[in-house]
């Protein structure tokens, strides 16, 4: 998180001084009163796992990796300083698990892969207007649905197949910064989804070394865009 906040807070400078700086020609002056404008994001993740067990035990390791997003912005304005946006989008990613207990590293490592389409319905509170930028909070719920998920295979870890949920419930916030040019508006914006819905698929064996002491895996991310309007 601290790595992603630190990349737009040396991206911002650049942009502010090329085109925000003293008495700037203030771009784009009406565009915020539409009562609904669209646009469309790029971006990249990096989604993790958190576990809660039902004994104590060594922990199951997660490998995350960086993943790409790409969707669609929809903005209703609801007055000045509030707006309500829908922002489904693809999110591509992978984590690698590492179970404890297991010498044979083929039993060891399971590889979650995740197409992940996101359906987030989210509130966007946004400060006054300075020349031509603006920051905001934003935050809301989401349901998202894993097309990766394994769900319906009837092998699991035994035949080295991890399974999970095909949709998981989650809250997210975060904040961002609306750069207005001559031509379009540009946001870039960082994001925490928490999950709050189990993601796990159990094994048939209920005593799976996999995961019969697994009491819940909850997902979590980390979601950098950037938004042309």
């Amino acid at each position: 998180m601290k790595k992603y906040a630190l990349f737009l807070l040396l991206l911002l400078p650049a942009c502010l001084f090329a085109q925000f700086g003293k008495d700037p020609i203030i771009n784009l002056e009406n565009f915020d009163k539409q009562r609904v404008h669209w646009g469309y994001f790029l971006g990249f993740n990096f989604y993790d796992f958190k576990f809660d067990y039902k004994t104590p035990q060594s922990d199951v390791l997660v490998e995350g990796t960086t993943g790409f997003n790409v969707g669609l912005v929809g903005n209703l304005r609801i007055s000045e300083h509030l707006d309500l946006r829908f922002e489904p989008g693809l999110y591509y990613t992978q984590r690698n698990l590492r179970f404890p207990g297991f010498d044979n590293e083929l039993d060891a490592v399971r590889e979650v892969r995740a197409t992940n389409i996101h359906f987030p319905l989210l509130v966007k509170f946004s400060s006054a207007r300075i020349g031509n930028f603006r920051p905001y909070l934003v935050g809301g719920v989401s349901q998202t649905l894993n097309l990766s998920s394994n769900s319906k295979s009837k092998d699991d870890n035994l035949e080295q197949r991890f399974r999970v949920n095909p949709w998981s419930s989650n809250w997210e916030a975060g904040f961002g910064i609306d750069l207005y040019f001559e031509y379009f508006k540009f946001s870039p914006s960082i994001r925490g989804v928490f999950s709050f819905s189990d993601e796990l698929k159990r094994d048939d064996d209920p005593a799976s070394p996999w995961t019969s002491n697994i009491g819940g895996m909850y997902g979590r991310a980390v979601f950098v865009n950037f938004t042309f309007h």
